[in-house]
């Protein structure tokens, strides 16, 4: 891929087209379907291979995508021409940003040592909307490493409540109380 080239500008693009045609929404999910039909390994690598005619490729596209929007076929067609096929997954994640911010929107990124039951899930997620003053998305993660508790980043910011960090500063605690000269 060529250096300084963003999936941002072309993010913005087509974010601004489906504005003006009222498909924000739709072409989001064209997005998502086009990020996880370039998840094959096999079909990338059929779309940047050099020998594999430029018409080839386009047919491929035509056939996969049949129900992406044209508008949005034809942005993963000039990616494909241009050999930027792996800008997708910048640019799918540059124009949900956009999408978040034009509906006053945030992502959060929920991490619990074991999944959260539905009822778990909705008092986090109300629990950060109050926080956060806006509506959030929420996606979850398990990373049984953090003991228990919950971690919570919204943006830049996060809300460490997992077991780990509060064993991790007891024991940096103890470790200084132990050191300092005169106890």
């Amino acid at each position: 891929m060529p250096r300084g080239v963003s999936g941002k500008r072309y993010a913005q693009a087509i974010f601004e087209l489906a504005l003006e045609r009222d498909r924000l929404a739709q072409w989001d999910g064209d997005l998502e379907v086009i990020d996880q039909v370039l998840r094959d390994d096999e079909f990338r690598a059929l779309l940047k291979h050099a020998d594999v005619p430029i018409g080839d490729k386009m047919r491929a596209v035509d056939a996969v995508l049949r129900n992406v929007d044209p508008l949005v076929r034809n942005l993963v067609s000039l990616l494909v021409t241009k050999g930027l096929v792996d800008l997708v997954r910048d640019l799918r994640a540059a124009y949900t940003g956009l999408l978040d911010e034009h509906l006053g929107r945030r992502r959060v990124q929920v991490t619990t040592a074991v999944p959260l039951e539905q009822q778990e899930l909705e008092r986090i997620t109300r629990f950060v909307t109050n926080l956060v003053g806006r509506e959030v998305v929420v996606s979850t993660d398990v990373d049984e490493s953090i003991l228990g508790g919950v971690v919570v980043q919204v943006g830049d910011r996060l809300l460490d409540g997992s077991t780990r960090s509060r064993l991790d500063a007891l024991r940096n605690r103890i470790h200084s109380e132990a050191a300092a000269p005169g106890s």
